[in-house]
Formats: C-alpha cells, structure tokens, sequence
C-alpha cells in the first residue's frame, strides 16, 4: 500500500500578504506623487495667468492713458503739425554755431581794428568797430582789408556769404580822432527769404 506525503508551505500566505502590501505601497507613492506634480503645474498655470492678466491690464492703462494725452493736445492746439516739424527741421539745419564765428571773427581782427559790439537781427550779423585815424594809412583801406579776410574765412563767410560796409562816422575819444564803421554779414536764410537781391 503506497502511502502520500503532503507538502504543505505555511510560508505561502506571508508572501502573498507582503506582495500586496508592497503593491498598495507603491500605488500609494505614485499616487501622491502624480497628485503633488499635478498640484504643482496647476499652481504654476494659476501663477503665470495672473501674471499675464496683470501685464495686460497695465499695457491697456498706458494705452488709455495715451489716448487721453493725444485728445488733450488736440483739443489744445498744442500738437505738432507737419508744418511745425518742418520749421523744426529748417531750425536744425540753418543754426549757426557761434564759438567758432566769434573765435575766428577774433583771429581777423588786427590789433589797427578793434569790434566794439556786435547784434544778430533779422539773420543779419552787424559788427560796429572803432579804428585811429592815421594820416600815414587810409582806414576805408583798412576796412576794406578786414571785409575780404572775413570773406576769406570759411567759419565766416560758410554762413554769412554776403560782407558789406554800411557806414562810418568820425568821432574824437580822449583827444584821439577815431573812425566808428558799421559792417553788415548777410546770412543765406536772409538772403534765400528774399531779403536782398
């Protein structure tokens, strides 16, 4: 008579009890950690959005603020129209620098001439200067002389073309017989307005 063994693994229940636990861990895990990165990226869009929304709404307060800006000036009169624009440009462009004129009006005058003042009207620079009056030398000579080194001088005549002599009138300082002249340079913008032929 053949007699059976049975084998019999009372170890089999613990294992199947650890697996399943060690699966409803990492179900678990994964859960929160899906969970937190989904937490994370709604809370970045959440965070962005605001961020835009606000953007949009300072970029649409400056453009209101704009506008009413441009209303004002045109209810005002107080925008620039072309025609302004234009005589900004023509300003611009026709300015004259006058360091370098008075620095080189300086260089031309010789110690015989002396510029006792200066004016600027109408584009026209007139020069009002004194000279002796000398038997040995002829003064509307001397006059003369200084008229063509100012024409001679680019810094000089670049700006002021036209150099004429005005008038003189003889005059007496300190016992000291003195010529006083007048000389006229005539700017382009005087003489392209039609201010002289």
């Amino acid at each position: 008579m053949n007699i059976f063994y049975f084998k019999i693994n009372l170890n089999k229940f613990g294992e199947l009890k650890q697996k399943a636990e060690s699966e409803k861990r990492t179900f678990k895990i994964s859960a929160i950690s899906y969970a937190a990165i989904f937490f994370t990226a709604t809370l970045i869009a959440i965070l962005l959005s605001s961020n835009l929304s606000a953007k949009i709404k300072h970029r649409s307060k400056l453009l209101n603020s704009i506008k009413d800006e441009i209303k004002t000036y045109k209810v005002s009169g107080e925008f620039l129209s072309s025609k302004d624009l234009i005589r900004l440009a023509n300003i611009s462009s026709e300015r004259i620098f006058w360091t370098k004129k008075l620095v080189a009006l300086s260089e031309k005058t010789t110690d015989k001439i002396a510029i006792t003042h200066f004016s600027f009207k109408n584009n026209k620079l007139s020069l009002y200067g004194i000279t002796r009056l000398d038997r040995k030398q002829n003064e509307f000579e001397l006059i003369d002389d200084f008229i063509t080194e100012l024409n001679n001088d680019e810094q000089i005549s670049g700006d002021f073309p036209e150099i004429q002599f005005v008038k003189s009138s003889k005059d007496k300082e300190k016992d000291v017989e003195i010529l006083r002249f007048q000389i006229d340079c005539i700017s382009k913008s005087y003489t392209r307005k039609g201010g002289r032929k």
